[in-house]
């Protein structure tokens, strides 16, 4: 019975060969296994190691170690001989054997290059067993290391090779650097941690139910893998839920984050949306059109603002109250608010459940540090609008918001160019984050628009305890600190001003931040539908609200006794910004390498400027590395960093 079995097998498993061949040379591709000797040499090898035997799964078994007989099989190991030949013969005789009580059992050689393997002897048996759909193969297996080189492929293999001496396991492939060790860090193991055998089973069995959901949803068309995939599902779901849920509530759970996991097949997973169309004065006249009736749209929201810290404890917090108070005085006919506020060891994922179960239609998290509760509310209510204020964070389900200052930081630099006597400017900035290399450099661009000799002296708050201090005593002749956080607020030591003889420093101008304008702009941008205009399921991208001057998110206090002169400069400037009829790198200018950035004539996209990791040569000082940081200040670049894909990852950390 065993042996007529075979033959049906053997009789399935060439048609599905021949229709592998002929779909292959349709597409001009190779119809035949491709054979390791023929694209592969051995001064291409750092070396070889003995792997012992090891449970090979099958779909990774690619091709054959040397030309042979690969042409008796189609690409996918599926025969392509006829039933009467000799070929086809010894391959009944296995499958039989394997229908049998006997089975297959002994293991296959083969040679593993890439984390693809090629077979040395067995290539039958591994037709046998592919035609029976077996998942894993046992395979006596030589590892063959191709050069270290700087190639994408290479680097992500050799991470790859110290991931397998701690797992032994084949069966992880990511599409980037760095996917191992994060995967390590989510599963809350140390970076040296050498897998149990029962870590193992447990980490596979459930990574086999989470890659038979990711499938069924299409994964397969984003062009990641499944462990890709895998790493945004433990940022919202524990890997035990793989194994308790059903395949459907598996299937439902990775649906409802999807947007997630398509957005990790972006190039440019963030839309950054500016406000140089002027939406504003579009909003206002829809919202007026609406409140008198014209359209049918719902005429009212209600919006949770969530603060941690608390408002009586944090000048950030305290802006953004400032900011929901002068909102809803504005919009109180169409707006309700209220707020809660979270100690640091709160549970902000209760909170924000709180808000909801509140009525909130929009919630408003102000700290960065909010973000991962923000994307797990939003995956269980999509019905909710959530916003985090933070700047460049990859997340559709989750939008952010943040203010474009360095457009005042360019207005600030050309006050310092005018008033500095001997060009020796200090520029104190904070930490190393999206979005700050944008404001030094544009205080710099400013600077020498007034003063071609400007030289920018830089330190970070995040690395000196007392910067200001620092900078006195490199000489410099005017400071620009840290922006004032809320309109009418007294400069004090904040924003621009001029150190004098004894030390003292007295204010020219500061930068501010209204987040009551921003507030007012993107509620009524709600009211009028302005959210739909920009969504992420259809582009499968994250949106960055990033808004500057025109939107009056940003400002700029000028002190009452500035220099005439200088003051009409500075309102000339800030009025181009409006306006749209300036824009600040428009202009030539080099990087500290010498490299030419802008040639003056093309113009940088808002992701280009978000996105700077580099400082121009009329700036004096680096980009701090992540060791050099105050240990209050690694949190934040870790989040935002504009290296924050280079760190390695911390204990528990998925993305």
């Amino acid at each position: 019975m065993n042996q007529s079995e075979a033959y049906l097998q053997y009789n399935q498993a060439l048609k599905l060969g021949q229709k592998t061949y002929k779909e292959r040379l349709i597409a001009g591709k190779y119809p035949y296994l491709p054979s390791l000797d023929e694209i592969f040499s051995d001064s291409m090898a750092a070396g070889r190691v003995d792997l012992g035997v090891v449970e090979i799964p099958s779909e990774q078994i690619v091709g054959s170690k040397s030309p042979g007989r690969q042409r008796a099989f189609a690409a996918d190991f599926m025969p392509l001989l006829p039933s009467d030949s000799e070929f086809a013969a010894k391959w009944i005789d296995l499958c039989a054997a394997h229908l049998g009580d006997e089975g297959i059992r002994d293991p296959i050689r083969a040679y593993e290059y890439m984390g693809r393997f090629y077979v040395q002897e067995g290539n039958k048996r591994v037709s046998v067993l592919k035609s029976f759909g077996a998942p894993n193969i046992p395979g006596y297996v030589i590892r063959v290391i191709p050069v270290y080189s700087d190639d994408k492929a290479v680097r992500i293999y050799y991470e790859f090779m110290d991931f397998y001496r701690l797992s032994r396991t084949y069966q992880v492939n990511f599409s980037y650097p760095g996917g191992f060790a994060r995967l390590q860090a989510a599963l809350g193991m140390e970076p040296d941690h050498v897998w149990t055998e029962e870590e193992r089973r447990h980490f596979l069995g459930a990574f086999h139910y989470f890659r038979e959901a990711f499938d069924a949803l299409g994964g397969e068309e984003l062009g990641i893998t499944p462990a890709d995939a895998l790493l945004v599902y433990l940022d919202f779901y524990p890997l035990g839920t793989l194994k308790e849920l059903t395949r459907a509530a598996i299937g439902k759970s990775l649906a409802a984050i999807w947007p997630e996991i398509r957005a990790k097949s972006q190039t440019e997973p963030i839309t950054v949306s500016v406000d140089d169309e002027d939406e504003g004065e579009k909003d206002k006249k829809s919202l007026i059109s609406r409140i008198f009736g014209v359209t049918a749209r719902p005429s009212h929201i209600s919006a949770a603002f969530i603060y941690r810290p608390t408002p009586g404890n944090s000048s950030w917090s305290a802006a953004h109250e400032l900011g929901r108070c002068t909102m809803e005085k504005a919009l109180h006919d169409h707006v309700s608010s209220w707020t809660y506020t979270l100690k640091l060891d709160d549970d902000a994922d209760a909170c924000m459940d709180a808000a909801v179960a509140d009525g909130a239609q929009v919630i408003f998290a102000t700290a960065p540090p909010l973000m991962p509760a923000c994307r797990r509310i939003a995956a269980r209510h999509p019905e909710v609008k959530v916003l985090n204020c933070s700047v460049a964070m990859p997340y559709p389900g989750v939008r952010t918001y943040y203010s474009r200052v360095y457009e005042a930081k360019f207005v600030t630099g050309a006050i310092a160019g005018a008033y500095t006597k001997n060009d020796m400017i200090g520029y104190v900035a904070s930490s190393p984050t999206y979005g700050v290399p944008a404001s030094i450099n544009a205080f710099a661009l400013g600077a020498q628009l007034t003063n071609p000799r400007a030289r920018v002296r830089l330190v970070w708050s995040a690395v000196s305890e007392d910067p200001i201090s620092e900078l006195k005593d490199m000489g410099v002749d005017v400071i620009s600190n840290r922006d004032v956080a809320t309109p009418n607020t007294p400069q004090g030591d904040r924003g621009l001003s001029l150190v004098l003889p004894g030390g003292g420093l007295k204010p020219l101008a500061s930068p501010y931040w209204d987040w009551g304008n921003f507030y007012i702009r993107l509620l009524s941008s709600i009211l009028n539908g302005g959210w739909d205009g920009l969504n992420y399921r259809d582009g499968g991208k994250a949106v960055n609200y990033w808004w500057g001057m025109a939107s009056g998110a940003v400002g700029l206090e000028l002190a009452d006794d500035l220099d005439g002169g200088v003051r009409s400069l500075a309102n000339i400037l800030c009025r181009g910004l409006i306006d749209g009829t300036l824009t600040v790198f428009h202009r030539r200018y080099r990087s500290q390498d010498g490299k030419v950035v802008s040639d003056g004539n093309h113009w940088l996209s808002p992701e280009d400027v978000l996105h700077m990791d580099y400082l121009l040569d009329s700036v004096d000082g680096s980009i701090p590395g992540f060791d050099e940081l105050l240990p209050m200040a690694r949190s934040m670049v870790r989040l935002q960093g504009v290296y924050r894909d280079s760190l390695p990852p911390e204990r528990g950390e998925a993305k």
